[in-house]
């Protein structure tokens, strides 16, 4: 093309548009679909979206492009730090396992990284919580919203696609197929949430305003020209035996109420006088112009779009929690947020969400705690489900704080600052120091990350040493948590030290937990207050083929069938 045409002339189809008429409102001036905050704002990067949409919209675009935009959406602020806690709460398996974002059957793989970065990063703003809970609980109540909401997703997941998919027949067939799934998109925004009183209204009010823009108008007397270029009407003649025997063309009605409808005459002479003033425009390019033109109006909307698709992942996954609970016979809820001042931890049913994918159901459990900021120490055998107990709790104070449905039939969670959870260390073979050293490294951690005010959940204290020294670091850390104001869970196994501690109360706000046993002393994975007498090493050991008559059966098995020998041969001695 040797020159850049003021005008888009498409002779096939029939139209012209005036580049200056494509222009888009500014984005103050239409609804921000926002769903994660009550100020709604755009969170992406625009203006690095848009020239990826451009990319994609010319050629094809890459899946992890749009991930990696969507990945670096700001978010609510949040004084939370994944890292003092991601590592022993296994997140990604928590959403794979337990937060499907699933319609109609099928299960869609999400935005791992823009959801983890959600759930992980609980807002400072109570307000930022009761919005998104509003929806929760809207989606809840209404049925077909949720059924709208899925639709959304369905339909900006399709348009996703065609931007990253191949060729179809034709560079400009594919484009035409783009345009259709963002017209698409739209349309279901703008006929869903009708009556919406939480944020879901945000998507119906933009879903409105950008049906009713000029680019929107033009875009859909584009497909509808493209679609209904003319009306034929024919005359066919059939035989007895059903054969063609004759097809006549009676009339041809050209499409004039579509407004890009020119005449022939017009077009002819549009071609014409272009040719005379030295544009050298053939059908194709013009209509691949005129596309371009369509799409530019558009990235703008098209790139908040993206925004909707990971916010909505977030309460489809709530939602999915919820379905896969009430699957296995439990229940979840939206949580009681209470100031820590105001008493401690109320769950009842509280089950661990990443047993939902065993084969038998997590058996729920009721904690309840006396005050914040005590130090609870939970005692039991192994295998009683103590570690599971602290990811259960862990996972339902960041679930809660985040805004998202809890694992537990009925919850009262007091308002932390911060999380840090730390299971059992295991030993590695760059480890700087033993064992020992490693867990004092451990609490060092603990104390450097710690905020105020935050919810501390520690698995096995002081287990990598000896009883006695064990039991004066433990004093020494149970001691300084009450200075730190922070809600603390402890697991042990040195029962001695749990006894001593509930005798002497060495701090003022202590508690303990026990797991329960039933009359055979198998673990019933409840807890009751108290401390464990034994840990039921005997039990463990019997259970596992650890006692003195199997030890003594593989040894006379060895012997019987003479695996006790190495026959080993000795080289000799050179002469």
């Amino acid at each position: 093309m040797a020159h850049r045409a003021p005008w888009l002339v498409a002779p096939r189809l029939g139209l012209a548009i005036p580049r200056t008429s494509m222009t888009q409102p500014p984005a103050a001036t239409r609804p921000i679909p926002d769903l994660l905050s009550p100020r709604a704002s755009i969170r992406l990067d625009l203006v690095e979206l848009r020239q990826d949409l451009v990319f994609a919209f010319a050629t094809r675009g890459e899946q992890d492009t749009f991930e990696r935009v969507l990945g670096d959406t700001k978010l609510p602020a949040s004084r939370w730090d994944r890292a003092c806690f991601g590592r022993d709460l296994f997140l990604e398996e928590l959403v794979q396992r337990a937060l499907p974002v699933r319609i109609d059957g099928r299960t869609y793989a999400p935005n791992l990284t823009y959801l983890l970065r959600v759930i992980t990063s609980p807002p400072e703003d109570l307000e930022v919580v009761g919005f998104r809970r509003a929806i929760f609980e809207e989606l809840v109540e209404r049925e077909p919203l949720r059924r709208e909401l899925e639709q959304t997703y369905l339909a900006i997941t399709k348009l996703r696609q065609m931007l990253c998919a191949g060729r179809l027949a034709t560079a400009r067939g594919r484009r035409l197929e783009i345009l259709r799934a963002a017209h698409g998109a739209f349309t279901t925004l703008a006929n869903a949430f009708e009556g919406a009183s939480s944020g879901l209204a945000r998507l119906r009010a933009f879903g409105e305003a950008v049906r009713a823009s000029p680019v929107f108008e033009r875009l859909d007397a584009l497909l509808d020209h493209e679609q209904h270029l003319g009306t034929l009407d024919v005359r066919v003649r059939v035989g007895a035996d059903g054969e063609l025997r004759s097809f006549h063309i009676v009339a041809i009605r050209e499409n004039r109420d579509n407004p890009f409808y020119t005449s022939p005459i017009a077009r002819f002479f549009s071609r014409l006088r272009l040719f005379f003033r030295g544009f050298r425009l053939n059908g194709d390019e013009v209509a691949e112009g005129l596309l371009d033109d369509v799409f530019t109006g558009l990235e703008e909307p098209l790139a908040l779009l993206f925004q909707v698709h990971g916010d909505i992942e977030f309460y489809l996954a709530g939602l999915g929690l919820r379905d896969l609970a009430r699957s296995k016979n439990l229940d979840v809820c939206l949580p009681e947020l209470v100031p820590s001042g105001e008493g401690g931890m109320d769950i009842e049913g509280l089950f661990n969400p990443l047993l939902l994918r065993g084969r038998s159901s997590p058996v729920p459990c009721t904690l309840r705690t006396v005050a914040f900021g005590s130090v609870v120490i939970v005692t039991g055998p192994n295998s009683g489900g103590k570690t599971r107990l602290l990811q259960a709790i862990a996972l339902t104070q960041l679930l809660g704080q985040a805004g998202m449905f809890v694992p537990a039939r009925r919850a009262r969670l007091p308002l932390v600052s911060g999380l840090f959870v730390s299971l059992i260390e295991e030993a590695r073979a760059d480890q700087p120091e033993g064992q020992l050293g490693m867990e004092l490294l451990r609490i060092r951690r603990m104390f450097e990350e710690i905020s105020m005010g935050a919810l501390v959940l520690l698995d096995e204290l002081c287990s990598g040493t000896n009883p006695s020294e064990g039991e004066e670091i433990a004093r020494l850390v149970i001691s300084l948590l009450p200075e730190v104001e922070a809600q603390t869970f402890i697991t042990t196994h040195l029962l001695q030290l749990a006894e001593h501690l509930a005798a002497e109360r060495p701090i003022a706000q202590m508690e303990f937990l026990q797991v329960e046993l039933d009359a055979r002393e198998q673990p019933t994975y409840g807890f009751v207050p108290g401390v464990a007498r034994s840990s039921l090493a005997h039990k463990t050991a019997a259970r596992l083929g650890v006692t003195r008559d199997e030890l003594l059966a593989l040894i006379a098995t060895k012997r019987y069938t003479g695996t006790h020998r190495v026959d080993v041969p000795v080289p000799h001695e050179p002469r």
